[in-house]
Formats: structure tokens, C-alpha cells, sequence
């Protein structure tokens, strides 16, 4: 018989994630259009979103992210490939949206609507709906994730920080400092070859979930994992900071490390330690607001892109969701489909489930427990 309980719907989800992934690379090795199921890939490598087809080199398959639609690639800060042209142009508003890309990409100071309008002739309002109404981003918005691209590439291949903020298109050190404490809990410097200089200690415990991995920096918690396996849950880690120097558990990290453990059992309850947030500007805006959640409540994508502003952004609200290495903490297992069905969860929908009757659990007895006071 077949197994369509929670666990088995995981494991489906997963394969089909991994499927996909795999038939698009394929795709792109033979150097043929999408087809029937469109889609767009990215390189973090240089920046770039392209077409399938795009003659421009292949490039190395773990170089490569994946999208459904260019601009999600562009609000991540991937600029459209001059090329194969990804955006299309089609739309009489897309060779604007398309020139406003080229003159930020070129020059990301000039992202100023009075020069962008001036050079696609447009009134400063109206390209500013207008590409904001395409994209989901600002210009403004474009140009920081443009240079916050180009800063975490120069950073990863070891640039100095003065190196990688001039390289990025930043103006002064201080406009780099200031933007780059939007997207980043960490100094600059920590960001050069993923991790280096970094000390990282990390323990594990076993759980009513599963075995929990937690790692902390000198800031703070910086990841939390869920699952079955704890050679593969830290060889996740050690990818994740591929160049950072691990050590084993003091006592008072043992300490954290039964904190995390009664937080899943109570996840209602404030875990109070320190963490060390790490991602994009968008990100963090996400992560941001799924912290706002309160327990025993949840929301589906476009509620949470709404929340944050950008109602044309669920998609990418969805990435990062799926990009969050602090399980529980930044609480992605409250977003539900829009038809109130359980959608995918890095570490598992069974966990994501038991967490959710945790938390309507415990918010059910506490409303009995006011309802007889």
C-alpha cells in the first residue's frame, strides 16, 4: 500500500524537488530551450540569469540556482544576461525595465529616478511604478542588491574588503558599511572565502524530532538543523562554511544546546540566546516577519510578501523561507499553502506538522486556562 502520510509526502516532495533540478540541468547541457516547462538559471559565479539555450559557456553545475521566472532571479540580485535577453521584450514596458537594469549594472550610484527616468523617457513616478510594478524592487532596491551580489563575490574570492567594496560599485566605505549591515550580522571580513577566520562550535542531541544539530559563531546561534542523519546534518554545516574552523562543545554551549532542546518541545516559549542571522537584505526582511508570526498562527507566501511590503514577491518570499538554516527559531514551518495544505519544509513536512499541533496545542490550553480565570 502506499504510504500518503506526512512522511511519505516528504520524501515525495523531495525527489520531485531533486528531479526537477536535475532534468533542468540537463537541459542546459544540451543546449536546448526550456520546452513546456519554462524556466530561468542563475550564476552566482558572475551575477548573470539566462534562458536555457543561452550560448553564452556553460557554466559549473554547482555555480547554478534555479527560477521559475527572471524576475525572481532579479530581485535576488542576478542582472538579465545581454544575450539571450531573459526579460523578453515583448512588453513595451519591458525594454525600459530592461535599460534601467543596463544603466544600474553599469554604474550602480546612478540609480537616481530623476537620471533613469531622463534616459528611458519616462516622468520619475511613473518609472518608478512601473518598475517596481515588474520587478517587485525598487531601482534603488536593484542597485543594492546589485552591489550586495558583487560585494559577496569579490568577498568569496578573497578580495579585501576596501578591494571588494569599490569593485561592488559602492561610493565610499561608508555607504558599503551602512548597506552592508542590512543584509549582514557579520563584519565584512568574515565573508571572504566562506567562513575563514571563523570559529565554529556545534553539538547534537537527540530529540522527539529527530537529531538536532545547532552551531554558533562568536555572534550567536547561526544554525539549527532537523533530521535523521548526523554525518550528512554535518556534512550540511561544513558545506555551509566551507573554509570556518570547527570545535567541539564547552559546557556552557552543552548549556545552549538543552535550551534549543526544550524549545522544540516548547516552542511557545522565548528561546533566549543570541543569534547570528545571516542573509540578503530581502532575506532578512522575510525571516524578519516570519518572527512576527505568534505561535499557534500561521500564514500562507502572499500574506508573508504582503507583510513585508512586496505583494508581487511571494514567490521569492518562498525561496527564502526555504533558505533559512534556523529551524524553529526563524519559525518557516507557520507558512501553509493558500489552501491551508502543508507546502514543503527544508527539514521535513511530518516535523512541520508536529510543530504546528505543538504550538495549536499549547495555544489551546492557554485558552482555557484564561477562559476559567
Amino acid at each position: 500500500m502506499r504510504d500518503d502520510g506526512p512522511s511519505g509526502l516528504n520524501e515525495r516532495i523531495v525527489m520531485q524537488k531533486d528531479s526537477q533540478a536535475e532534468q533542468r540541468w540537463h537541459i542546459l547541457v544540451s543546449r536546448q530551450a526550456s520546452g513546456s516547462a519554462p524556466f530561468f538559471y542563475a550564476v552566482t559565479s558572475t551575477g548573470i540569469v539566462c534562458r536555457p539555450g543561452c550560448p553564452s559557456r556553460l557554466p559549473r553545475q554547482e555555480n547554478v540556482r534555479f527560477f521559475d521566472h527572471c524576475e525572481d532571479a532579479m530581485k535576488a540580485g542576478y542582472r538579465p544576461c545581454k544575450r539571450c535577453r531573459p526579460l523578453g521584450s515583448s512588453h513595451p514596458h519591458n525594454g525600459m525595465v530592461l535599460t534601467v537594469c543596463r544603466l544600474i549594472e553599469e554604474d550602480p550610484a546612478q540609480a537616481r529616478l530623476s537620471t533613469l527616468a531622463s534616459a528611458c523617457g519616462y516622468s520619475p513616478s511613473h518609472l518608478q511604478k512601473t518598475f517596481t510594478q515588474k520587478i517587485g524592487i525598487s531601482p534603488l532596491e536593484y542597485a543594492k542588491g546589485v552591489r550586495q551580489l558583487r560585494a559577496y563575490r569579490e568577498l568569496g574570492q578573497g578580495s579585501s574588503v576596501t578591494e571588494s567594496l569599490y569593485a561592488a560599485g559602492y561610493q565610499s566605505a561608508s555607504q558599503f558599511y551602512t548597506e552592508f549591515k542590512e543584509f549582514s550580522s557579520l563584519p565584512a571580513g568574515s565573508h571572504r572565502l566562506a567562513g575563514r577566520g571563523e570559529v565554529i562550535t556545534f553539538a547534537a542531541a537527540e530529540t522527539s524530532l529527530g537529531v538536532l544539530l545547532i552551531a554558533a559563531s562568536a555572534t550567536g546561534l547561526c544554525w539549527i538543523s532537523l533530521g535523521e542523519d548526523f554525518a550528512q546534518q554535518v556534512q550540511e554545516l561544513q558545506a555551509h562554511f566551507a573554509n570556518a574552523q570547527f570545535c567541539p562543545p564547552d559546557p556552557d554551549f552543552v548549556d545552549w544546546l538543552s535550551q534549543v532542546v526544550g524549545f522544540l518541545d516548547s516552542p511557545c516559549e522565548p528561546l533566549d540566546l543570541p543569534l547570528d542571522i545571516r542573509g540578503t537584505l530581502f532575506q532578512r526582511q522575510v525571516w524578519e516577519a516570519l518572527r512576527s508570526i505568534p505561535p499557534g498562527m500561521t500564514m500562507d507566501y502572499q500574506a508573508l510578501a504582503e507583510r513585508i511590503g512586496k505583494p508581487t514577491a511571494a514567490r521569492a518570499v518562498a525561496r527564502a523561507c526555504a533558505s533559512n538554516v534556523l529551524a524553529v527559531v526563524i519559525p518557516c514551518h507557520r507558512i501553509l499553502r493558500k489552501d491551508g495544505g502543508l507546502s514543503g519544509y527544508r527539514w521535513g513536512v511530518q516535523r512541520k506538522a508536529q510543530l504546528l499541533e505543538r504550538e495549536q496545542l499549547r495555544r489551546t490550553k492557554e485558552g482555557s486556562s484564561k477562559e476559567n480565570d
